[in-house]
């Protein structure tokens, strides 16, 4: 009995030791909760996870707070000046993407979004090129967004002015804009494999069970062996990847690529260009990994910032009226709207954005990781340490914004009713990583949003008095589901 007494004071002993020697070692970060052995802080942030968890941690702890998850610190930056002096002052700093055992897993450091090094620029450089070639800010790549527009206008033209569920519609043709990129066709929405890739997307992008997902992070060599969502996301990435693996195979029996005329053509052209070159990091698991990452990223953020579009002008059909009016005096209903036409409509254009402000659709920006040991704001950030953007907390910063929860389209106007672009607008993120394809997204909200208002007046279902504003909160947010009524306007 003495003995296990004995052991157990020893124990305990050595556990003080080491949280007094973590307190002295550490003294220098940000402060943060309590960490507490093996699990560290993260009991703060993940015990309720809610829409405003992040900034309820940072109004306690500061703009640069640090929360441990085990033994690693993880910094949350909020505000619009903090997240501009670590994204945008020290950007070569906190250039590189954590490697954490979940975020390895799916991206086995290929591709762009969880590459890193010489491979994240080569990769990055070459895709920013080659969407330039394909159209993207010209009007050939807007043809093939109008076709998706088109389509989504019959869609919803279907149902007869009845209550409708946008949210499929408004995902496949999001999903088809990017296979016409990528691959170079775009799909039947009856297409069983086209709905099977739209569904792995959505599920792949939902990962919203944040005890699930932070239990993979600390204890993978135990979960890899668990049933649980992290299987079904694993596997919903994998259809992600083999879908790919078939288009570059298809391409490849055609011989397509001496004549590109899509990202895969192009793509295997430069792997032909470069065989010989050592320093090349241009093959086909890397071009897999790169349309992974086109439709992971693109697909989720644009079809979801539409969806809160159309629940936003719903319940406030003054907005969408105004909007309606402006599009109509001056173009009137005969003539086409390009991408460039926005910097005519400067009331349409303050809309969209404040859409993007108010309902910003992720939990926090893409997590970086710091390269080396900085001093930011007087904290000292070590190398190695995880770096999240609290980027909705830029977006409703109420220092920046007249009224931050709100839906207030005077954000982006001035006194005349002209647009003003306003610097804390960062929903693509801001530095190195700033989000790839950020012009093509904004390209695809401005014209399937015109399109779909120049034809309908949406409005709440009979015996609805409003859609919910509240989001389902995971780590996107999505509104909950919803029906609205898409009348046809008379011609």
């Amino acid at each position: 009995m003495g003995i296990w007494v004995l052991l157990t004071t020893g124990l305990v002993a050595l556990l003080i030791l080491d949280f007094l020697r973590q307190l002295w070692t550490h003294r220098h970060y940000p402060p943060g909760p309590i960490s507490l052995p093996i699990i560290g802080g993260i009991w703060r942030a993940a015990s309720r996870l809610s829409e405003d968890t992040l900034i309820k941690v940072e109004k306690q702890y500061g703009n640069i707070c640090c929360v441990w998850v085990g033994h690693l610190p993880v910094i949350g930056v909020s505000g619009f000046q903090a997240v501009k002096e670590v994204l945008i002052n020290h950007a070569e700093a906190f250039s590189e993407r954590p490697l954490s055992p979940f975020l390895k897993a799916i991206g086995r450091e290929r591709g762009i979004i969880l590459s890193n090094g010489h491979t994240w620029k080569q990769q990055r450089r070459f895709s920013l090129v080659t969407l330039r070639k394909l159209g993207l800010g010209k009007k050939g790549m807007e043809h093939q967004i109008k076709e998706e527009a088109q389509q989504l206008v019959e869609t919803f033209a279907r149902a007869k002015g009845q209550p409708l569920d946008p949210s499929l519609s408004i995902t496949n043709a999001v999903s088809n804009v990017i296979c016409a990129v990528t691959f170079g066709h775009r799909f039947s929405l009856e297409d069983e494999k086209f709905q099977k890739l739209v569904g792995a997307i959505d599920v792949a992008s939902k990962f919203q069970d944040s005890i699930v997902f932070l239990l993979y992070e600390m204890f993978p060599w135990i979960m890899k062996h668990l049933p649980g969502t992290h299987k079904k996301v694993f596997s919903a990435f994998e259809l992600v990847l083999s879908f790919a693996r078939e288009e570059i195979e298809k391409h490849k029996e055609q011989q397509s690529f001496h004549e590109p005329q899509d990202f895969i053509d192009f793509y295997l052209l430069q792997i032909e260009k470069s065989r010989n070159d050592p320093n090349s990091t241009y093959d086909e698991e890397n071009l897999v990994h790169c349309i992974h990452d086109f439709f992971i990223a693109g697909t989720e953020t644009t079809s979801t910032s539409l969806r809160w579009s159309l629940l936003l002008l719903t319940n406030h059909p003054d907005i969408q009226d105004k909007v309606y009016k402006e599009i109509e005096d001056v173009f009137g209903s005969s003539c086409s709207i390009c991408y460039q036409d926005i910097k005519k409509l400067p009331y349409t254009n303050a809309v969209i954005h404040e859409m993007q402000r108010s309902k910003y659709n992720l939990l926090f920006g893409g997590p970086r990781q710091c390269t080396k040991d900085v001093k930011v704001n007087g904290y000292l950030i070590p190398k190695g340490a995880f770096i999240v953007s609290d980027l909705r907390s830029v977006l409703l910063d109420p220092e920046r914004w007249e009224t931050p929860v709100g839906f207030n389209p005077n954000h982006f106007l001035d006194k005349d009713g002209n647009f003003v672009a306003r610097e804390e607008f960062l929903p693509f993120g801001a530095g190195a990583r700033v989000c790839l394809a950020e012009q093509l997204a904004r390209i695809e909200i401005f014209i399937l949003l015109t399109s779909l208002l120049r034809a309908f007046r949406f409005q709440l279902p009979e015996g609805v008095e409003k859609l919910s504003p509240d989001p389902i909160v995971g780590f996107t947010f999505h509104p909950h589901p919803y029906k609205i009524c898409a009348v046809p306007r008379c011609c």
